[in-house]
């Protein structure tokens, strides 16, 4: 009866560390998805034809072989996959991964990159960057401060699109009061589409040929139109030297959606 007893409590010890370790899990990538110091990468494929006339068994094998890399790299990386493949001519899908190293970013992809299905696929575009705390907010009146903390409208979004920026020479030399007279305008803009588009920058400048990655979310693709031809209004804007070039518009998926989609 003793035994049995200290077995049962040695069980639920594992149980409740497990269950621990679980949450840990899931809270560190909510940290890399809300952190600042965290390094982005979106890297963009296009499968190649070849990759169609393989049979359908070794487009599976090969799909799994995928999978196990997402999982090998899981303590380091979190990674999300959406697809563009129907809404773009130009790529096929893309994935955004996280980690407190750009390395971590690099191992994942560049092990992707080495299995069966990478061997069909072009990388065609790269951009990298890293989250930091808002530039511009805390100088911003405390209505538009409150305004800006609406959260986005519960419920799933379906639609994903990027779009790299890159500023010109005069936005880098213009004063900080100055930029931030004029991002106080670029927020006004956005305060009505808050619940509807859900946003995520990405600092680029030294990181990549961009100065910024906007990352945006959104079950709405009217409210999304909208908003940029309100930013297109206003004068920041007469600083964006690139403004999309590419522009990545797709749907969010789960890595099972995707490779059952690509293993068909």
């Amino acid at each position: 009866m003793m035994n049995r007893s200290i077995l049962t409590v040695v069980m639920i010890g594992l149980l409740v560390w497990s269950c621990a370790d679980t949450a840990q899990a899931a809270a560190d990538r909510e940290k890399l998805l809300k952190d600042p110091g965290v390094y982005g990468s979106f890297a963009v494929f296009k499968i190649d034809g070849d990759w169609w006339r393989l049979d359908k068994t070794t487009r599976g094998s090969a799909a799994a072989e995928v999978k196990a890399i997402f999982q090998k790299h899981a303590d380091t990386v979190t990674a999300d996959t959406y697809l563009l493949r129907g809404l773009s001519e130009k790529a096929d899908f893309f994935v955004r991964v996280h980690s407190m190293e750009m390395l971590n970013n690099q191992n994942f992809l560049v092990d992707l990159m080495g299995t069966t299905f990478g061997k069909y696929i072009q990388n065609t575009d790269t951009f990298n960057g890293i989250t930091k705390m808002a530039n511009y907010v805390p100088a911003f009146p405390d209505v538009l401060k409150e305004a800006m903390k609406t959260p986005p409208d519960p419920g799933p979004k379906s639609y994903v699109i990027v779009v790299p920026i890159r500023k010109d020479a005069e936005w880098w030399i213009t004063a900080q009061d100055g930029r931030g007279t004029m991002m106080k305008e670029h927020a006004d803009a956005t305060v009505t589409y808050l619940k509807t588009v859900k946003r995520k920058l990405y600092h680029s400048s030294g990181l990549d040929d961009l100065d910024f990655i906007t990352y945006f979310e959104t079950a709405k693709l009217d409210d999304f139109n909208n908003l940029v031809i309100g930013l297109q209004r206003v004068n920041e804007n007469h600083h964006n030297k690139q403004f999309g070039s590419p522009t990545l518009l797709g749907t969010i998926h789960s890595l099972d959606d995707i490779l059952e989609i690509f293993s068909r």
